[in-house]
C-alpha cells in the first residue's frame, strides 16, 4: 500500500498526487491488491508465457500479412512495428504496472490521472475489446483442425465443438490462475518447437530472393496493419494481473523484456521459413497456411504437428485472455466502479462473476468473422490505448514524485516524444476502419458513456451494494492532512 511519509516519519495514507512536493514511496514490494491467503504468487516463468500468449501465442494469425503486402513488407513489418508499437507499449505497462501494483491495471492508471469517471470507460472499452479477442480463439483453434476433421468445417459440429471448448477453457481459468500460468508455459514450449524443426528440415531449400518480394501497388494496407496490429499488441493487457504476481515490481519488467524477445522471433523466424522455402503465391497465405508449409517441408507428420501446435496456442491465447478479463472486472469491483458481486473470488482464488461475463461475452460474439472480430478489438483497443498514454503523460507531468519502482530513463519530453509514433499509428489503424466497424465500435463506446453514471444512480439508491477494498491505496478521496504537513 502506498504511504506518505512526513518529515516526522509519520505514515498517513494520502490520495494520489495531492501535491507536487510529496514523496510517494513503497513500504515494501508486494502488491497493493487485497490477498487471499491460500493462493500461490505467478512467478516469472509462468508470467512471461501469460504475456506471451497476451500478446501472440505464436505465429497463427500472420499469415494475412503476407497475403496483404508480399514478403517484404510482412518481414519488416515484424522488425519495425515493435519498436514503434510494441517496445513503448511494453514500457509504459512497466512503469505503470509496477507504479500501480493491482489488478485494476491500466484502469487504474487512468483512473488516478483522469478520473475515475474515464477510469470506467478504459476498464469498458478494454474488457469488450479482450473479450471480442477471446471470440476468436475458439474459431481459429476449429479451423486449424478441419482439414484433418472436415465435420469441423460448419454446421452443428463446428457449433457444439466451439461451445464445449469454451467450457472446458473456461473451467481452467476457474481453478487456478497458476494452473494457467504454467499451462500456458508447456503450450508455449508445444506450439514453438515444431517451427524450429521446420527451420530445420527448410534448410536446402531456402532461396533468399523471395523475401525481397514486394509490389506496393498491390499493397491491402488495412488488412496488412490490422494484422500487425493484432499480433503486437496487448502489452498491457498482463497489468489486470499484477495483484496476483510474485514481487510485481521486479518480476514485471523482466517477464516484458524477455516476452517482447520470444515474441518478435516466435513471428519473424516462421516467416522468414515460409517465404523463403516455398515459392510465393499470395492467395494461399490465409489462415491456416502454414500447416500446409509444413506438409511440403516436412511431410504429414509435421504438418499434424503444426496443427496441433495451433489448437494448442489458442488455447493458450483463450485461457490467458480470459484470465487478464476476469481479474480486471475483479480490480474495477475492488475500486467501488462495479457492483461488489464482481469482487468475489472462488475457492480457488479467481474471479467467478468476472469469469462467467467474459466466458458469457465470447460465446455472444463467437458468430463474428475473423476479420470483423480483428478490425472490431482493434478500434476499441485504440481508443484505450490513447487514454493511456494521456494517463502516462499526465502522471509524469503532475506527480514526478510518485513512486516508480521501474522508471523509463526519459524525462517529460521524452515519455511525450515515445508516444507520438503509436499515436500516429493508432490514428491510421483508426482512419482505415471500415464504416461498419467504426459505427459497432462507437456505439460500443457510447454504451459505456451511459452505463457508469447508471451505475452510480444505482449505488445512490442502493439498487445494488458497492464498495472500495479498504487495502488499496486512496486515489481521488480527501487529504488526511493539510498540505502544511507534507514533506518540503
Amino acid at each position: 500500500m502506498q504511504k506518505l511519509r512526513s518529515t516526522v516519519n509519520r505514515q498517513v495514507s494520502v490520495e494520489m498526487g495531492q501535491s507536487d512536493a510529496v514523496e510517494y514511496v513503497n513500504i515494501n514490494d508486494q502488491p497493493s491488491s487485497p490477498r487471499v491467503h491460500g493462493t500461490r504468487k505467478v512467478s516469472i516463468l509462468p508470467l512471461i508465457f501469460l504475456i506471451f500468449y497476451e500478446v501472440s501465442g505464436g505465429p497463427f494469425g500472420v499469415e494475412d500479412s503476407v497475403k496483404a503486402a508480399g514478403p517484404l513488407l510482412a518481414l519488416l513489418g515484424f522488425l519495425v512495428f515493435p519498436i514503434i508499437w510494441s517496445v513503448p507499449e511494453a514500457l509504459i505497462t512497466a512503469e505503470m504496472g509496477t507504479m500501480f501494483p493491482e489488478n485494476g491495471g491500466y484502469v487504474v492508471w487512468v483512473s488516478s490521472a483522469l478520473g475515475p469517471y474515464w477510469g470506467f470507460q478504459q476498464g469498458w472499452m478494454k474488457w469488450l475489446s479482450g473479450v471480442i479477442d477471446n471470440a476468436l480463439y475458439p474459431v481459429l483453434f476449429l479451423d486449424y483442425l478441419k482439414s484433418g476433421i472436415p465435420a469441423l468445417g460448419n454446421g452443428l459440429p463446428r457449433a457444439f465443438a466451439a461451445l464445449a471448448l469454451t467450457f472446458v477453457l473456461t473451467f481452467m481459468n476457474y481453478r487456478g490462475l497458476t494452473i494457467v500460468g504454467w499451462a500456458a508455459v508447456l503450450l508455449g514450449i508445444f506450439s514453438l518447437l515444431p517451427f524450429v524443426v521446420m527451420g530445420l528440415v527448410s534448410l536446402p531449400k531456402l532461396e533468399p530472393s523471395r523475401w525481397l518480394v514486394v509490389n506496393l501497388g498491390e499493397v491491402d494496407w488495412n488488412l496488412y496493419l490490422n494484422t500487425l496490429f493484432w499480433n503486437l499488441n496487448y502489452w498491457d493487457s498482463i497489468s489486470t494481473l499484477a495483484g496476483e504476481v510474485d514481487n510485481p515490481k521486479k518480476t514485471l519488467p523482466k517477464a516484458l523484456f524477455y516476452a517482447l524477445i520470444l515474441v518478435i522471433f516466435g513471428y519473424f523466424f516462421p516467416l522468414l521459413v515460409g517465404t523463403g522455402a516455398i515459392p510465393l503465391d499470395r492467395d494461399l497465405w490465409t489462415d491456416g497456411y502454414f500447416s500446409d508449409i509444413a506438409k511440403v517441408l516436412g511431410g504429414v507428420w509435421l504438418r499434424w504437428w503444426i496443427q496441433g501446435a495451433a489448437a494448442m496456442s489458442n488455447m493458450g491465447m483463450f485461457v490467458a485472455e480470459m484470465s487478464s478479463d476476469s481479474f480486471q472486472l475483479l480490480g474495477m469491483a475492488e475500486r467501488g466502479m462495479l457492483p461488489e458481486f464482481f469482487a468475489k473470488r472462488s475457492r480457488y482464488g479467481t474471479p467467478l462473476i468476472g469469469i462467467i461475463f467474459s466466458a458469457s461475452g465470447v460465446v455472444l460474439l463467437s458468430w463474428l468473422s475473423f476479420q470483423d472480430i480483428v478490425a472490431a478489438e482493434n478500434f476499441l483497443y485504440c481508443f484505450g490505448m490513447i487514454m493511456e498514454f494521456i494517463a502516462f503523460v499526465w502522471l509524469r507531468i503532475q506527480y514526478p514524485a510518485a513512486s516508480r519502482p521501474y522508471k523509463i530513463p526519459t524525462g517529460t519530453v521524452g515519455a511525450i516524444i515515445m508516444c507520438i509514433p503509436p499515436t500516429i499509428l493508432i490514428c491510421v489503424v483508426l482512419a482505415l476502419s471500415t464504416l461498419k466497424v467504426a459505427a459497432l465500435s462507437v456505439g460500443a463506446v457510447v454504451i459505456g458513456l451511459v452505463m457508469q453514471p447508471c451505475l452510480k444512480y444505482a449505488e445512490k439508491k442502493r439498487l445494488m451494494k458497492f464498495s472500495t477494498s479498504a487495502e488499496l491505496p486512496d486515489l481521488h478521496g480527501p487529504e488526511q492532512e493539510s498540505v502544511d504537513s507534507l514533506p518540503e
